[in-house]
């Protein structure tokens, strides 16, 4: 600290608070600690009583909170990213640019907030997130920091800590297997959960088949949701390992990579992932026809977004992967896939 004239303090930074009294009218702050003095303040400054002033002193070795918050937001701002308008008291907020998924590169993040004094919070990676929505906020912790410092956090951080992955507008094809519905003995309740779940992201049902029990009819049908243009494939029902399900058997008969057939998730866990080529194909088990939440919301964004799912990132899921069926359900505000 250093003691000034405040005539003389235009440029410089309060190290206290300077409150203001006026009898019977007010009693608060009226500069903050941090405050960089304008040549407007100094009559202010004057007025209160205030001929003198502690201050901080910067060299070039030393950079003020509000510069360092720039560089923060330089390092965390990547793709679908924007930054808050105001940086205020050295803090920067980042908002998400359009709807999608939101990916935090946590390495990076451990790695930027074990420097120290470097304060870098988020939301979860893959979540799923709105077109203005904040999902981050940044600040270095002391008033003045060393410069040193901030040139290491750029140095870490090669790549932006955060982006958001859009979602793209796909052609979506259902497939309801199961004789009992083929055959009109009971309703359809698959097909309006799953038609709901895609059109909640602009994706479009651009056909809906039913088939029986049957290994070619299932994979008939989805040859022809293909041929009409399907970029993804969705299979409802048949998906246990009772001798009569033979949806997952289809689906691999199918060709293509199989990701997974079962997953760490409750509910969800007799769910199928397989792509042929670069089309996504989901087997559904009974649960996302009645339970608020389960697997199917946890990939489907991701997919949507355009992220091809990998069999450890299915995995990953068991962290965070059982759902407390809330009687009133706050996803994604919850534990749930985190």
């Amino acid at each position: 600290m250093k003691l000034i004239k405040t005539i003389e303090a235009k440029g410089h930074i309060l190290c206290h608070d300077i409150t203001k009294i006026i009898p019977g009218e007010f009693k608060g702050v009226a500069f903050k600690k941090g405050h960089i003095v304008r040549e407007e303040d100094i009559e202010e400054l004057l007025n209160i009583g205030k001929e003198h002033l502690y201050i901080y002193e910067i060299n070039e070795n030393k950079i003020h909170e509000n510069d360092a918050a720039i560089i923060l937001g330089r390092i965390g701002a990547g793709k679908n990213i924007i930054l808050g308008k105001e940086i205020k008291e050295g803090k920067i907020d980042f908002f998400a640019k359009e709807d999608g998924i939101l990916k935090v590169d946590k390495e990076l993040l451990f790695n930027l907030n074990m420097l120290g004094e470097i304060s870098f919070a988020t939301l979860p990676t893959n979540y799923p997130v709105k077109k203005g929505e904040k999902i981050a906020g940044a600040r270095v912790i002391p008033l003045i920091i060393d410069k040193k410092k901030m040139e290491m956090a750029e140095e870490i951080t090669i790549n932006k800590i955060l982006s958001v992955n859009s979602y793209k507008k796909l052609k979506v094809g259902i497939i309801i297997t199961g004789g009992e519905v083929y055959e009109g003995r009971i309703e359809d309740k698959f097909g309006p959960v799953i038609k709901e779940k895609i059109e909640a992201y602009s994706s479009e049902i651009i056909g809906q088949l039913r088939s029986k029990d049957e290994k070619d009819m299932i994979k008939n049908c989805a040859r022809k949701l293909l041929k009409m243009g399907a970029e993804m494939l969705v299979f409802t029902g048949g998906m246990s390992v009772d001798p009569d399900d033979l949806t997952p058997s289809a689906i691999m008969e199918m060709g293509g990579e199989l990701v997974t057939y079962g997953s760490p998730v409750l509910p969800g866990s007799m769910f199928l992932l397989s792509y042929l080529g670069d089309i996504p194909m989901m087997g559904l088990p009974g649960c996302v026809m009645y339970a608020k939440k389960t697997v199917f919301d946890l990939i489907l964004p991701r997919v949507l977004s355009g992220e091809k799912i990998t069999l450890r990132e299915i995995m990953m899921l068991g962290d965070g992967g059982l759902c407390q069926s809330c009687s009133i359900c706050h996803y994604p505000n919850c534990s749930f896939g985190k």
